[in-house]
């Protein structure tokens, strides 16, 4: 204990930030890049005027209580007063449209990664770039927005994400890493900047318009894993701490995407290495040897956060219709006048999934709050649908549940798998879905048809990952890789559990793919009768 309270005092430590969907949370690690300290706050997004949005208020309470927890928790357990560390380190959902004008006003509210209302400039600028361009990322928002005659785009000085917007706040650089702004704008692996062709195109396509910018005049910079990124201001410092305890001047790593910090807290940056990050949206990354045959609008092609390419299925949707399934169940429990232990809950409700028919006994489920462009949705409905003569018991309900939130998943990693042939020696998971062990492991081994691992630490998620890119910023050794400083700092002697997918699950998973994929036209009608 003593040997923390002097580290902390001496700044030999790191804080990540993380905003998540339902979370934001802080953690501080020391010198062994070990969490000693954390602090949370819980928020949700809301559906305002046609869009998913969070809005800047809550934004910067969520980041001041996390933040006010943690030095609660710092004062609490090392009697410190936390006032300096040696890096931190901000990171965000990725995507999303956040645009301001000269004077540093957002133009329209947040436009998150959870909006499906970009598919016609999608589909154009997939066209245009020869390469896969979603509906969530920066600039299929920035197009739909041209496309839609929306007068704000004239005005726009400067676009970014939710992490960059932050780290812009209190450093005062229009700066993100490498590995979110790929979800903005295509990368050029080999300068590990936009893709100059691209941009050139872009420009020419909206030049008719006459907007004062230019598409590189109002993207942030990039920067990869280990660049400075400006240091926290007098300013910021306040905004982050109001009590004035925290002092100005601490280094900054480059802002990061959700993405890019699941896969540095599960050492998943080497290529032929992946992880699957699954919460209320899910997505699986695998580092590529190569570049894909052909363009599919099923894998989105990222960054590592220092520049390697990466095979990216990203959905929608996973565990929110199987968290409201399990609040209904709690709800039933009080009303029969019993106590309840959320995680005992989930653990007995998740293990009962394990006695269920490997193909869920024909039942079959779709947990789409929201649209889900890999299976060709633009908006969603939660259904729960049987055939007459299913085998409908829990055990099913809930397997079924879980198969659900990672179907979507297994249909874009089939192309990469199976068409491509792309391997992967090890596949890291990572978030809520893993907490009950070997359940959702289990089932995600068995739709990838791959070994699956779970780390002790992956429950401290993306803000222990970004943390982890901070540390390094500032304590790699001369020319020290981030795989390198990962491997040998970081994850030595720690490779998780393992577990190999059971044949039976396999042959299951892939029965209720093709129950689930039959049933689209049922959820086609629940998205049209309920609007």
């Amino acid at each position: 204990m003593k040997d923390i309270k002097e580290m902390i005092l001496a700044g030999k430590t790191a804080i990540g930030i993380e905003l998540g969907s339902t979370r934001i949370k802080a953690v501080l690690i020391g010198e062994d890049n070990s969490p000693i300290a954390s602090g949370s706050f819980g928020w949700e997004n809301q559906y305002k005027d046609n869009f998913w949005t969070y809005s800047l208020e809550d934004v910067w309470k969520g980041l001041q209580e996390s933040y006010r927890a943690l030095a609660a928790e710092v004062k609490s357990k090392y009697d410190v007063s936390l006032q300096t560390v040696g890096s931190i380190g901000f990171s965000a959902m990725m995507h999303g449209y956040m645009a301001f004008d000269k004077e540093g006003e957002l133009l329209v509210p947040f436009r998150t990664w959870r909006n499906t209302t970009t598919g016609e400039a999608a589909a154009e600028l997939t066209e245009l770039f020869r390469y896969n361009i979603p509906q969530r990322w920066s600039i299929s928002h920035l197009r739909q927005a041209i496309l839609g005659k929306e007068a704000h785009v004239k005005n726009i000085d400067f676009f970014t994400t939710l992490a960059g917007y932050v780290h812009w706040m209190l450093t005062g650089e229009r700066v993100l890493g490498v590995g979110d702004a790929s979800g903005m704008f295509p990368i050029d692996i080999d300068t590990a900047d936009y893709n100059e062709r691209m941009v050139g195109q872009f420009d020419k396509l909206v030049a008719g318009e006459n907007y004062p910018w230019k598409l590189r005049e109002i993207l942030p910079k990039v920067l990869c894993a280990g660049e400075s990124a400006g240091v926290l201001t007098e300013e910021g410092a306040k905004l982050l701490d109001p009590t004035g305890g925290l002092k100005a001047g601490i280094p900054l790593c480059p802002p990061e995407g959700d993405a890019g910090t699941g896969m540095a807290a599960t050492n998943s940056v080497a290529v032929r290495t992946g992880n699957v990050s699954a919460g209320t949206s899910i997505f699986a990354m695998i580092v590529l040897e190569k570049e894909l045959s052909k363009v599919y609008p099923e894998i989105d092609l990222v960054t590592t956060p220092d520049g390697s390419l990466v095979g990216m299925v990203h959905c929608n949707n996973c565990t929110s219709d199987l968290n409201a399934w399990v609040n209904i169940f709690k709800e039933f429990m009080e009303t029969i006048g019993l106590t309840v232990n959320m995680g005992k809950l989930y653990d007995d409700l998740y293990f009962k999934a394990l006695e269920g028919d490997a193909d869920c006994g024909g039942l079959v489920s779709y947990c789409y709050f929201s649209g889900e462009p890999v299976t060709g949705f633009d908006e969603g409905r939660p259904l729960f649908a049987r055939e007459m003569n299913c085998n409908f018991n829990l055990a099913n309900f809930m397997r079924s549940h879980l198969y659900s939130s990672l179907a979507a998943l297994k249909i874009g990693l089939d192309i990469l798998f199976k068409e491509e042939k792309v391997q992967a020696d090890e596949i890291f998971g990572h978030g809520g879905l893993f907490k009950t062990k070997g359940v959702g492991q289990g089932f995600l081994a068995a739709a990838m048809d791959t070994p699956v691992s779970v780390m002790e630490t992956a429950g401290e998620g993306g803000a222990w990952g970004i943390a982890l890119l901070a540390s390094f910023m500032q304590n790699k050794a001369k020319d020290e890789t981030l795989s390198e400083y990962l491997n040998e700092k970081v994850f030595a002697g720690n490779k998780g559990t393992k577990m190999e997918p059971d044949v039976k699950d396999v042959a299951g998973f892939d029965a209720f793919i093709s129950r689930y994929k039959a049933g689209f036209p049922m959820e086609r009608a629940a998205v049209e009768s309920m609007k």
